[in-house]
Order: structure tokens, then sequence, then C-alpha cells
């Protein structure tokens, strides 16, 4: 008996160094892929909920909440949504380019009914996914195709995903002047003598409203100069418009810039998003577009788009833009629509107006303007690493390590604690 068990032992001993070598050969495949950094709004997010105190404050998350802090979902949303329910709607693929009654939609909300382009039929869209997808769609094709280098300017600073996008997309993301951490506002004459000095017919990253990090934009006066520059120097504009009437409220006006650009002459890409102003977050509805020249244009960009997604996801997704489409699309529920992204923005205009005014009343010493005269979702307060620390250990106030707040996070009921918060830790 006993001798019968001992060559079984040493069988499975034997199986089991062998199956420990080919574990140890498989392992090996990726002994060579290093650790990631962490996530930096992951981890404000982490250390948020860790925080006991009961009054904490999160100003990290690029999501709109109400004045309750809680997330938001649009009613005509709410309406949309059930109508496509109600309508039994089979689930089969849309398109590669998508859902037909939302991309044109998309192109005359961002470019305008009586846009040229828009009439002469001269937009090449596709939806996408989100406005990341729509970046994505155009980094790969402007690697594909554009003919005069294959380098991208984005704004100093920029939204973080941006370089990761075009970086992956294979193109080489430099920068030009934007922020003057001086005045904390737009630093205009560097801009301009950085897309002045950028060699001719170089692709110029721009957003369209609602800077983001920052919350600055430049005036009208300004756009209008940036277009000449950009048209003397032959740029390539590519749009990022992911806030369109969630930062004045206006959906015509936050897209002054796009248009202007079109009624100025310049061809341009544009990558739109509708996570902000329908609060379509985790639907991922976007779409991206190129204004042509001429409708053979068009059908020319129009089948390498489709090459193009094809292999990156086939197909988006059906369920966000049906929803999107309805608001669009229904003359009621688009006004309902309007009524509540002005809504939306009102409520973070307001906020800044009471944190500027609870800072004051506090008797700080330092000048706030700069927290009314942004626009949109973020703000940059001036705040210095060590004292956003400061704000996060000693008083449980969470944001970004460069001073970045979402303004989303403030309600009527904190806003006097966090500038009690900001005053304590800058006099």
């Amino acid at each position: 008996m006993l001798s019968s068990f001992r060559p079984a032992t040493r069988l499975l001993a034997r199986q089991g160094q062998a199956q420990s070598v080919v574990r140890a050969a498989y392992a090996s495949t990726w002994s060579n892929v290093p650790q990631g950094p962490p996530d930096a709004i992951l981890g404000i997010t982490e250390a948020y909920k860790a925080d006991s105190f009961s009054e904490k404050i999160n100003l990290g998350v690029g999501a709109y909440r109400d004045d309750k802090g809680k997330p938001y979902v649009l009613p005509s949303v709410r309406t949309a949504e059930e109508k496509v329910i109600s309508s039994q709607m089979d689930k089969e693929y849309a398109g590669i380019t998508g859902v037909p009654a939302f991309t044109k939609a998309a192109a005359v909300l961002a470019y305008g009914a009586d846009s040229a382009v828009i009439k002469e039929d001269r937009v090449a869209i596709t939806q996408s996914i989100s406005g990341t997808g729509a970046l994505r769609i155009g980094g790969a094709f402007l690697e594909r195709f554009y003919p005069h280098g294959k380098s991208i300017y984005i704004p100093t600073p920029s939204w973080a995903n941006h370089k990761a996008v075009f970086s992956d997309s294979g193109l080489e993301v430099k920068q030009y002047k934007y922020y003057n951490k001086d005045t904390i506002g737009l630093d205009f004459d560097g801009m301009v003598a950085d897309l002045k000095a950028a060699p001719n017919k170089s692709i110029i990253l721009l957003h369209a409203c609602a800077h983001n990090p920052t919350g600055i934009d430049p005036t009208p006066e300004q756009w209008q100069q940036i277009s000449q520059v950009v048209k003397e120097k032959e740029h390539y504009p590519f749009f990022d418009m992911a806030y369109q009437g969630f930062a004045s409220g206006d959906t015509d006006r936050d897209a002054y810039p796009v248009r202007l650009f079109i009624e100025q002459g310049h061809g341009l890409i544009l990558s739109q998003s509708f996570a902000k102003n329908m609060g379509l977050y985790g639907e991922r509805v976007g779409a991206f577009s190129i204004a042509c020249e001429s409708t053979e244009e068009k059908k020319r960009l129009d089948s390498q788009i489709k090459i193009l997604v094809r292999p990156l996801y086939s197909n988006p997704p059906v369920h966000g833009a049906r929803i999107a489409s309805t608001i669009l699309n229904d003359p009621a529920l688009n006004k309902q629509w309007l009524g509540e992204v002005k809504g939306m923005a009102d409520r973070i205009i307001e906020m800044r107006a009471l944190l500027k005014k609870n800072l004051e009343e506090l008797g700080s010493k330092q000048n706030w303007d700069h927290i009314t005269n942004q626009i949109g979702m973020f703000a940059y307060t001036g705040l210095k690493a060590e004292q956003m620390d400061k704000l996060a250990k000693e008083h449980s106030v969470y944001a970004t390590k460069d001073g970045r707040i979402s303004v989303a996070g403030i309600t009527s009921g904190n806003v006097k604690r966090l500038a009690e918060s900001i005053f304590k830790i800058t006099g």
C-alpha cells in the first residue's frame, strides 16, 4: 500500500513542478510591464470616500451635480427615454456612422441651421463614443491623411486626456501658451505669439467654450483675432466642443467660435460631446465631423471615416443617440431641454458668485474676480499645490493639486464652509 502511494506522490510532485514552470514562463511574458501612475481624479475620489467627516466636499468630479450634491438626470432626458422605450424599436446595429437622425441634428446644433456647410450638405459626420471617441477618430484621421505634418498644438494647460488621445493616435503633441498664472487669466499675447511661431499649416486644437481645466475663454473679439492668425498661418483648426450650452446657457453663444471660423472660410474638424449638456455621461453620445470644401470632398471623407471607425469599434451604441435625437428633433422637448441646460449653467454661475461673495465678506485681501470671470464647470482658483493639500488634510475639501475645482460640486449648503476653508489657507 505504502509503495504504491509513493510513486503516485512523486508523479503529482513532478506534475506540480511542471505546472509551476509553465506558469512562470507564461507570467514572464508581462514581466516588463511597469506599474502605471494612479489616475489623479480617482485618487481624489478615493480620499474623499475614506474621509469620515460629515461635511466633506468633493470638488474633483467632472460631472454636474444638483444643489443637493446629487447626480442629476434632466427631465427632458427622462421623457425622451420613455418615448424611445415605448416606441419598441429593434436593437439592430446602427450603421458605421451611427443613428442618422442624431448626426444630422448634432451637426445643425453645432454649425447652425443657416450655416453654409449645413445648407450645402458639406459636413462629413459620424456618431462617436462621446467626445473622447470623437477626438480619437480625429487623431487617427489626421495621422493618416493630413498632408502637412503629424504635429498637433494644444493649449497649456489642456484637458489631461488630450495629450494621451493624440499621442496614442500617432501625432506629436506640442503646446502653445494659454494660461497666465500671474493674472489667473488668458495669456492672449502669448497664445497669439505661439500660433504665429508655429510652422505654417500646423494643426491647432481649440476649446470652443468653457476651457477645461481653466474656465477661461477668449472674448468674441479675441476669437476674431485668433481666426485671423490661423488664416494667415494656414493652420488647420480642430475644435473640441464638450460644453455647448452648458457654459453660458445658450447653445448658439457657446458655438460662436466654430461658426465664426466657418463664416471666415476655414476648414475645420469638430468634436462634440453630449455628456455634459444632456447629462448623458454613461450613454457615451458624441459626434465627430469635418467641414468640407464640397459635397464631393464630403463623400470621399465619409468613406475614409467609415474605414477608420470599422476596426476601432465597428458601430456606435444606439440607445443614447436615440435619446439625444429625440430631444434635438422634437420641438417641444428641444425647448424644454434648452431651458434645463440654461438652468444648469445658471446654477454654476450662481455658485461662482456665492463663493466670491463669501470670500469677500470674510475679509479676504485677495482679488477673486477670476472666479466669476471664468465660465463653465471648472474654475482655476490660483491656489498652489501645498494649499490644495491643506484644503484636503485640514478642511476635508478635495480637488486637484493644480488648484482646479469643479464648481458643480459647490452647493448653497456647502459654499460658506468652502469659502471659510479657502480663507483660512489664504488669508
